[in-house]
């Protein structure tokens, strides 16, 4: 019996092994660049989230320039330079007349703040409940508790050089916007140029009503605040006020973490005033949902409570309050992205798939 094999076979189990190992190196290769893209992106999530900033500031100074356009028949350029300077020079003059007052209102609240903790602290020590959170407040815990805050208000390049960036981009973003339209069109295939700009419009028309109706909000808040807190004659109105404004940003845990300060000093006063200002915080924030969530969601996509809780925790998880901050806009871009690239063939071809975002 002749144990030779044909020379065809061994080419063919040659050219076999071959192949496998091939498709071995290559799955490698693939799951290895996956690893380093993911990397990347971890390291430069920060940096894309203050591009994502730079462009809202943007979209803000192209909408104001498009009312100063509007109201004083001026050509593009100089309602563009009206709207970047007039803002700057509105924020600088109201700094200039209210910062003593702020500052002495800062100060006042400094200096009652010690009391405030043991006014709080006596309050909570009178019931089982504040018993308990006291005691998971104190040794251990309150470490855990501060180094949290600290990794949560920590950022790549610190506060300042990030404002510094982002507003920065913001005045190149708004200088010449089509030049980085066109530039991610260009990467596009031409088959989805179409697409791609379809997306793009959606995402801006998004983006526009979440700024609107943010900055509305903002205002509205701090107004009902100012005007309540001023009626109470608790301290620091303006700053609780101001303070409650900023964290409107952050929806849901931002209402919440703005009342703390405001019902702690009130509780300095009495528990009935402290419950008064509560109740104060409360329906100011009930007024303005009712007034300005509408707004919203005229011009924004719905978004389900839970994936907006979800993503405001994974996000300031990642990048602390930078990333809660844009969590909404960021997962209203995604939402349209998948809705374009995927739910919109689906329900091409399956007429009985619930309707879309």
């Amino acid at each position: 019996m002749n144990s030779d094999m044909d020379p065809n076979q061994t080419d063919k189990k040659i050219s076999k092994e071959l192949s496998y190992i091939q498709k071995v190196w290559q799955t490698v290769a693939i799951v290895a660049l996956l690893v380093v893209v993911i990397l990347i992106a971890r390291i430069a999530f920060n940096v894309l989230l203050m591009i994502l900033a730079g462009s809202l500031i943007a979209v803000y100074f192209h909408g104001l320039g498009d009312l100063i356009q509007r109201k004083t028949h001026l050509s593009r350029r100089p309602s563009m330079i009206l709207s970047i300077a007039g803002s700057f020079i509105i924020l600088a003059v109201l700094l200039w007349f209210m910062g003593t007052k702020i500052q002495n209102q800062i100060a006042v609240l400094t200096d009652s703040l010690p009391n405030t903790i043991a006014a709080a602290r006596a309050k909570m020590d009178e019931t089982p409940a504040g018993k308990k959170v006291l005691t998971y407040l104190s040794g251990d815990n309150s470490e855990k508790l501060f180094s949290t805050a600290q990794r949560f208000f920590s950022t790549s390049f610190g506060v300042l050089g990030n404002l510094y960036i982002i507003l920065l981009l913001s005045i190149f973003f708004t200088a010449n916007p089509s030049v980085y339209k066109n530039g991610i069109l260009m990467l596009v295939p031409p088959s989805s140029k179409q697409l791609a700009r379809t997306a793009m419009e959606r995402i801006s028309t998004a983006l526009k009503g979440w700024l609107k109706g943010t900055m509305l909000s903002m205002v509205l808040i701090s107004v009902l605040i100012a005007t309540g807190l001023t009626i109470m004659n608790i301290p620091g109105a303006l700053v609780l006020s101001l303070l409650t404004g900023m964290l409107k940003l952050i929806p849901n845990f931002g209402s919440m973490a703005a009342m703390v300060p405001g019902v702690l000093l009130a509780l300095t006063v009495g528990t009935n005033t402290a419950i008064t200002v509560a109740l104060i915080y409360i329906i100011s924030q009930t007024v303005v949902s009712n007034i300005v969530t509408p707004l919203i969601q005229k011009r924004m996509i719905n978004l389900p409570p839970a994936l907006t809780i979800i993503s405001q925790v994974i996000m300031g998880t990642l990048s602390g309050a930078l990333g809660i901050i844009l969590a909404v806009p960021l997962l209203a871009i995604l939402i349209i992205l998948i809705d374009e690239l995927y739910v919109k063939k689906i329900t091409e071809k399956d007429p009985l798939f619930p309707e879309k975002f």
